[in-house]
This record gives C-alpha cells, sequence and structure tokens, in this order.
C-alpha cells in the first residue's frame, strides 16, 4: 500500500504543479494587470502549490539590493537587504548563487538566536534565480501548513518556478527599457517639435525682413538700366539676375512653408506650355551669355494645354534651369522644353544639362529639404532648397519629378503633370 500511495502523492503533485503553471499563465497574459499585481498573484500560486503560509520574492537591483518585489506579509513589499548583509538569508543565496535549506531556524546564527519571531514552524526555504549566469532574484518560502515542515527535497520543487518569475521579470526589466526609450524619445520629439517652430519663425522674420529691401533694390535697378551705358550694362544685368536669384529664393522659402503647413492651393488656370516656356528662356538668356552656356528651347508640336498653376510651375522651370547653368561649363549647351508622352494624358517638362552628373545613390536624395546635388561654390547654386521646392509644387499637381543622371555624362531633370 506504501507504494501506491507514494504513486497516488506523485500523480496528484503533478497534477497540482499543471494547474498552477495554468493558472500563472493566466495571470501573466492578463493585460490589464500591472507588474505588481500580476508578481504577487504568482507568487500566492507558487505558496499554495508549496503548501506554505509565508513567502517573498526579492529582486537584484541596482547590482547591490535584493529588493521584496512581492510578499505574503504586504508590510515587507519595498523593503531591501544589501548583498553582502552576512545575517541575511537571501544576501547567502544571491552572493553564493546556490538554494539553502535550513532545517531549524533556531539552530541557525543569522538569526541571532531569536528563534521564531514571526515564523510558526522552523524550516525555511531560499533559491536564487539566474539568468546567463547571474542571480536577477531569489524567492523564499517558511512556514508550512499542516503537520508536516518543509522538506530539503522541497528545494527541487521550488525550482520549477524559477523559470516562471525569471519570465515575468524579464518582462518588467524590457517594459522599463521600452518606457524610457519611449519618455526619451518624447523629449526629443518636443525639443526637435521646439526648434522646428523656432526655425519657421526664424524664416518667417526673414522673409519678411528680405521682402522689403530686395523690392527697393530691384525697382534701383530698373531705373538704373535705362540710364548705364553699354560698358556698364554687363556689371548691371549681372546685378540685376542676382536679385532675381534672391528674390525666387524668398519665393520658394515661402512657399515651402505654406505648402507643408497645408495652407497652399493651387490657382489653376488653363494654360499652353509654349508660352512659359518662351517666358523661361528670356528670363535666363543673360544669366547664360555670362557663363557662356547655349540654351535650346525645344517644344513638340501642338501641344495640348494644361490646367496649372502658371506661376508656381513657371518657377519650377525656373529653378531647374538655374539649377543647370550652376552646374554646366563654359561651351556646353542646356536642353528644356516639353512633350506630350505618347497615348498617355500626361505633360513632361524637361532640362538637361551636359554637367558632371549625379551618382546614381543620390537621384533620390537630391529632392530633400536641404540637399545639395555637391559641395560646388557657385552664385547660382543654392542651399539645397531648389529642388525641395520643385517636388512639393510638382506633388499639389499631382505629378512627379525625378532625374536621370549618370556620372560624367550629364543630367536630365523632367517632371510629369496629368492632362
Amino acid at each position: 500500500m506504501t507504494g501506491e500511495r507514494k504513486k497516488i502523492e506523485n500523480l496528484d503533485l503533478a497534477n497540482r504543479l499543471l494547474d498552477s503553471f495554468a493558472r500563472i499563465g493566466e495571470v501573466s497574459n492578463t493585460r490589464n494587470l500591472t507588474y505588481k499585481a500580476k508578481i504577487g498573484k504568482v507568487l500566492s500560486i507558487i505558496l499554495s502549490y508549496l503548501g506554505v503560509e509565508q513567502g517573498s520574492l526579492m529582486v537584484l537591483e541596482r547590482q547591490r539590493q535584493l529588493v521584496v518585489h512581492a510578499a505574503s506579509r504586504p508590510e515587507l513589499i519595498g523593503l531591501s537587504q544589501d548583498i553582502d548583509d552576512e545575517g541575511s538569508v537571501a544576501a547567502w543565496v544571491a552572493k553564493n548563487q546556490e538554494p539553502l535549506f535550513i532545517k531549524d531556524i533556531c539552530k541557525d546564527q543569522r538569526f541571532g538566536g531569536q528563534c521564531r519571531g514571526s515564523y510558526k514552524k522552523n524550516s525555511l526555504l531560499s533559491v536564487p534565480v539566474l539568468h546567463r549566469g547571474k542571480v536577477v532574484g531569489v524567492i523564499n518560502a517558511t512556514d508550512r501548513i499542516g503537520d508536516r515542515d518543509l522538506l530539503k527535497e522541497d528545494i527541487t520543487r521550488l525550482f520549477d518556478f524559477s523559470s516562471v518569475i525569471l519570465s515575468l521579470l524579464v518582462q518588467e526589466n524590457l517594459q522599463k527599457e521600452l518606457r524610457k526609450q519611449q519618455q526619451t524619445l518624447r523629449k526629443r520629439n518636443q525639443e526637435l517639435r521646439r526648434q522646428e517652430m523656432l526655425r519657421s519663425e526664424l524664416s518667417r522674420m526673414l522673409i519678411h525682413d528680405l521682402k522689403g529691401p530686395l523690392s527697393e533694390v530691384v525697382a534701383n535697378l530698373d531705373i538704373l538700366s535705362y540710364m548705364v551705358g553699354e560698358d556698364e550694362k554687363e556689371f548691371l544685368q549681372s546685378a540685376q539676375m542676382g536679385c532675381d536669384r534672391a528674390v525666387r529664393m524668398v519665393s520658394n522659402l515661402v512657399t515651402i512653408g505654406k505648402i507643408e503647413d497645408g495652407k497652399l492651393t493651387p490657382i489653376k488656370e488653363v494654360v499652353s506650355p509654349e508660352p512659359m516656356l518662351a517666358e523661361c528662356l528670356s528670363g535666363i538668356k543673360g544669366m547664360a551669355t555670362i557663363k557662356n552656356v547655349s540654351l535650346l528651347c525645344e517644344a513638340g508640336d501642338q501641344l495640348p494645354q494644361i490646367e496649372l498653376d502658371r506661376s508656381l510651375i513657371l518657377r519650377v522651370l525656373q529653378n531647374l534651369l538655374t539649377n543647370a547653368l550652376g552646374y554646366a561649363t563654359p561651351g556646353t549647351t542646356i536642353r528644356f522644353g516639353c512633350r506630350q508622352i505618347s497615348g498617355k494624358k500626361l505633360l513632361e517638362f524637361y532640362v538637361q544639362d551636359q554637367g558632371p552628373g549625379i551618382p546614381r545613390e543620390k537621384h533620390r536624395a537630391i529632392f530633400e529639404k536641404y540637399a545639395r546635388i555637391s559641395n560646388k561654390q557657385d552664385a547660382l547654386v543654392g542651399t539645397g532648397l531648389g529642388l525641395y521646392f520643385c517636388r512639393l509644387a510638382v506633388e499639389i499637381h499631382r505629378g512627379r519629378i525625378g532625374v536621370e543622371s549618370e556620372v560624367g555624362q550629364g543630367s536630365r531633370f523632367y517632371f510629369i503633370l496629368p492632362l
């Protein structure tokens, strides 16, 4: 009968262990429970399985302190012990990374002769929770219910739950790290938003302050054009072109800000492409002459009319042409024009130069804000906002912009608009 009874006890123990793990799994997967509530419920399940009244879970923090995270006596939660405390059972277990079974606490020197105190039974169990060879916590159990006290073999039963405790601790550490990273990210985002607001405000102030002086310079240069002789006209034209570029940069800044804020609605009208191309040629001819660069305007036969914001698209063409001139070498030719894509209701505008070309890996990046094709310093090469403005202006027309280029083969910038 003794052997049969032992089998029944072992089967009952195994069923209770499976039931305990099932209950722990249910607690762990409950989303609306805090870590404190989860660890407390898990400890209660473990103590119930062991059949003991008292127990605690201590977690190693800052590598030196064992802090009570859960306990059958709530007043113990939050208390800590130094890992070097020679009078602490849990500290000994953590430091030696070994389980400890005390058969009679009355005879153990760590209890200083205080037999029992808050304990009802003599024996005590303390087991380390290990992760990658390091202690992360300690489980303590005492006061076995019933006539029998805790035995040394109960260490194995307590070890069965160390992996469960470890998973909860790892999960909580991950959550803490995630919360810390989220908080850091929020702070960085707040700082970035603050800096972006400051930059936007500074841009608005600069734009506002530049408009007046530029308008005066343009007006005075226009008056001077009627007064200077032939020998001085080249210098005057150079000044007018520089001023025109500055005005266009200010206009780009204003437009970019409005598009980014969603406050710009294109004022569309039905236009013919040919007059726009002719206007671009007229406006840039002086710059090309000074740089000794030829301009060739190409337009397909009988181009259809298109509905667009004439001012915006004209500036896109002017930016692309000015950009091409900035990288063009004397004696080369810039071809620009418009064509209807065969079989589709699409118009393609393009500017093709014989410049140094652009590496393939930069084709997408050059249309980003403040991106520059190269470090070349040229009066016509801007701050990296020109192509970004072009992209925004084309995209609010439901079009797309791109570049075809190879290093040493020149570049062909184009944008396609729907008819």
